[in-house]
């Protein structure tokens, strides 16, 4: 039998960065999926772990018998998950030697570690194969690891029996997962997360697993009902970075200059609240859709300037806010920054003001 679980990208609206030092933050899942399908073989079989990241054209596999002398006997337990130890990291970057990986996308490494992890710690050393697609672009800001770590615990989960889903209508429909089942594929996506990205804040993992629009902070989520449309536009500067790196550069910013850095991180997160006040607010007629809309405009304007504060900014993204300013639209970053993507608000039709935007 095969098993697929797909799950959403994501933009941030205001507080990345912030939110892993404790500030609020507004994110909301987008319409791009990663897909992860898994079909297992014998249990106890001499086959292989494989992994086909259909996009890439890139196949890996481990024999059985090479992840059991690396790991050991793994049972596999689809509970609560422990996290990686550095000893399991140490192991999986051994089963990484001699696998093919373009030096161009070396990054690939610890998404392989990601996905040896939460393959054996859910399944043990059982053989099966899982291919990965996807509608996002890697390293853009929008929420492609988490997307993989969140539909790779689902599938492997639901192989597993540790979760079912609730049932849907047709054969050919996605089926949803209830909420105790929700939590516990986050919090395995969450473990895949800290491999790849060492200190996230569970942003991601948290709103590609709930989907919607959340307000998250401290690793507690509150969802967001916006009663009017919240039309933004996507730009892909196509200039890639390492959000590793970035939230590296951001804590060690913070560890120089405590205090102004800690005046940030507050401002931060007073405009996440703000903003996430006046996406629930019902603006019932022109007037208090174009108040709104101003305040939304004004709240991602702050955003934006304390995002530089932090130091990720990236002439690309400079490129994008100068450009969408001459239309009078206002863009910030959404994600790590230093390239990526930037999010531009865009106002109701009747309040354009020159840009014509066609879908």
């Amino acid at each position: 039998m095969e098993v697929r679980a797909r799950a959403p990208g994501k933009i941030i609206l205001a507080g990345e960065h912030a939110v892993v030092h404790g500030s609020a933050a507004v994110a909301a899942a987008i319409d791009l999926y990663t897909t992860s399908s898994l079909r297992l073989g014998e249990d106890g079989g001499a086959g292989a772990v494989e992994l086909d990241l259909r996009d890439s054209g890139l196949t890996f596999s481990w024999p059985c018998s090479r992840v059991r002398a690396a790991l050991g006997e793994v049972a596999g337990k689809a509970g609560a998950p422990t996290p990686c130890s550095p000893d399991e990291l140490a192991a999986f970057a051994k089963l990484l030697e001699g696998q093919e990986i373009p030096e161009a996308k070396i990054w690939l490494s610890a998404g392989l570690s990601a996905f040896l992890f939460l393959y054996t710690a859910i399944l043990g050393c059982r053989p099966g194969k899982a291919v990965v697609t996807s509608d996002l672009p890697i390293g853009a800001g929008l929420g492609s690891s988490a997307a993989f770590c969140v539909s790779m615990s689902g599938a492997l989960l639901t192989a597993a029996g540790a979760v079912g889903v609730a049932g849907g209508s047709s054969a050919e429909e996605w089926e949803s997962f209830g909420k105790d089942d929700l939590e516990l594929v986050n919090q395995w996506a969450f473990q895949g997360e800290k491999i790849i990205h060492g200190k996230p804040s569970g942003i991601d993992n948290s709103v590609s697993t709930f989907g919607s629009m959340i307000k998250f902070k401290k690793g507690e989520l509150t969802n967001l009902k916006s009663r009017n449309p919240v039309k933004m536009l996507i730009t892909d500067t196509r200039v890639g970075r390492n959000t590793k790196a970035l939230l590296a550069g951001v804590s060690e910013r913070a560890s120089r200059h405590p205090d102004a850095m800690a005046s940030v991180f507050n401002a931060v997160n007073s405009v996440s609240e703000e903003l996430s006040s006046v996406i629930e607010l019902a603006a019932e007629d022109e007037i208090a859709i174009t108040s709104r809309e101003d305040k939304l405009a004004e709240l991602m304007e702050m955003n934006q300037g304390l995002l530089q504060c932090m130091g990720v900014r990236h002439s690309s993204i400079e490129t994008v806010l100068r450009t969408t300013l001459k239309y009078s639209l206002v863009s910030k970053l959404t994600g790590a920054g230093g390239g990526g993507c930037v999010l531009t608000l865009i106002p109701t039709p009747s309040r354009n003001l020159g840009l014509d935007i066609h879908q």
